[in-house]
């Protein structure tokens, strides 16, 4: 529609969606091109076709005939051969350079109560770390560990994108080389009244959002992300996603277990804490690999269900922490137009016909977004799915208090460094529910791994007995 108004009023009144422009005449001819832009972003088949399947027809859930538990490796542990071998295979292809990381960061933090990027929320509670710093320690302390350069390639949104790059340039890149720093941007959908027509939330704009982080695989191809990781010699992407500040970046046991399985898509699990907790849940589907999302769980009862241990028999929550074959996402981008779609009923709001923006009171229209796990099903050989221990690798941050909150992230930081020093031997204040007392901070540039904090506390000048919270950076 690069010819302008025309063609988008010729194309938007054959899709019915003539309504998007009756705003038109009032426009500045920057908010016309913007809206024009916007329309040719936009995948307009795709969007009609999703309307058709998800608004205008019901579509029955998916019927399985069987589903099983996902196969799981066992927390990796030095003492198991296997293991040992995946941490000397992951530790080599670190070392070759084989490796870069795939950061997903497309949120803003407004469940936070926070007016930015998500990853600029400062989590630490001593230092106010920010998540994205957390992250950029790690990476240093991963690349003098290996001598190795470790390619960051972070996908943004488009409500966030200039303000990520932004906090970056604040930042000096976190002391990164900014040539190893790249930032990509995914797709939006529009969404998609109840009535099935698109809705507009300014005059020249159409409401919409991001295309979910499945969005991260067409994105890193259309980018030249998997290109330029290619002549880099890289082979191998780690996933993880912005609010998880605890996530291991390219651990060398999961790496290893990639690399030595050939997985196409490899994905760490935790234990659900509840049959109900708010996670997909990894799953054999009729033999197909797939997570089944919290959402749907009523769909599939079975996968409440309990053991006669009474432990829950499909346990293998999704921690959103993947590896991920560089062929493989050029592969299924090439046949990513069979990508599943995911449809959630929303609250957006939108301009009526007076032109008066409406925050509705309850959902009034549709946003459709893709999961990267999804590509679990296009695999051809079984995935790698290696279980973890909460604390320390998985506390995400999704609001300000209760479960995946950053209250419990912050106790979940006592609690892993709080444990570091007293097995150094320092005396560390608990309360009476046996909880860490004190606010406690390590920067993974001074100690990545406990063994790490270990080797460096035989030389440092630590307190043996703490009264305030500190942090050693």
């Amino acid at each position: 529609m690069s010819s302008g108004f025309e063609a988008a009023r010729d194309l938007l009144h054959a899709r019915g969606q003539g309504h998007l422009l009756r705003y038109w005449d009032r426009l500045h001819d920057d908010e016309r091109g913007a809206l024009v832009r916007q329309l040719d972003d936009f995948d307009l088949d795709t969007v009609a076709r999703l309307t058709r399947q998800w608004i205008l027809n019901k579509p029955a859930p998916e019927v399985f005939e069987q589903i099983d538990p996902v196969p799981v490796l066992p927390i990796a542990n030095m003492n198991d051969p296997s293991a040992r071998e995946a941490w000397d295979a992951g530790e080599e292809a670190l070392r070759a350079g084989r490796v870069g990381l795939v950061l997903v960061a497309g949120g803003q933090g407004t469940r936070l109560g926070f007016d930015g990027p998500k990853g600029a929320y400062p989590i630490g509670p001593i230092t106010g770390r920010t998540l994205f710093e957390y992250h950029s320690d790690k990476i240093h302390a991963l690349q003098r560990r290996y001598g190795v350069t470790l390619p960051w390639y972070i996908m943004v949104g488009d409500t966030n994108a200039d303000a990520t790059r932004s906090f970056f340039e604040d930042q000096g890149h976190f002391g990164l080389d900014r040539a190893n720093v790249f930032f990509f941007q995914q797709r939006m959908m529009p969404c998609v009244g109840d009535d099935g027509n698109l809705l507009l939330d300014a005059p020249g704009h159409i409401a919409c959002n991001p295309n979910g982080h499945g969005g991260s695989i067409p994105a890193m191809v259309e980018n030249g992300i998997t290109k330029d990781a290619r002549e880099r010699g890289i082979d191998t992407f780690s996933y993880f996603q912005v609010d998880n500040w605890a996530a291991k970046l390219a651990d060398p046991f999961f790496i290893g277990y990639h690399v030595l399985r050939e997985g196409q898509v490899s994905s760490k699990i935790c234990r659900k804490t509840s049959p109900r907790e708010p996670v997909g849940v990894h799953c054999v589907c009729d033999g197909m690999y797939q997570v089944i999302e919290y959402t749907e769980l009523d769909l599939y009862p079975q996968l409440l269900h309990s053991g006669p241990d009474g432990s829950l028999v499909h346990f293998a929550a999704n921690t959103a922490i993947h590896v991920i074959d560089g062929a493989f996402i050029e592969d299924t981008y090439a046949r990513f137009e069979g990508f599943p779609w995911h449809c959630s009923h929303k609250k957006v709001a939108f301009l009526d016909e007076s032109g008066n923006l409406v925050e509705p009171s309850s959902p009034n229209a549709y946003k459709f977004e893709t999961f990267v796990f999804d590509a679990l099903r296009f695999t051809t050989s079984p995935p790698t799915v290696l279980e973890i221990e909460r604390l320390g690798e998985y506390t995400p941050i999704k609001q300000i208090s209760g479960d995946n909150s950053v209250e419990s992230a912050r106790r979940d930081m006592n609690e892993l460094w709080g444990g570091w020093l007293e097995r150094a031997g320092a005396n560390v204040p608990r309360d009476a529910s046996g909880r860490v007392a004190i606010d406690i901070e390590i920067c993974p540039r001074f100690a990545l791994t406990e063994e790490d904090f270990g080797a460096r506390s035989v030389h440092s000048d630590l307190r043996t007995s703490l009264a305030i919270g500190f942090d050693l950076s």
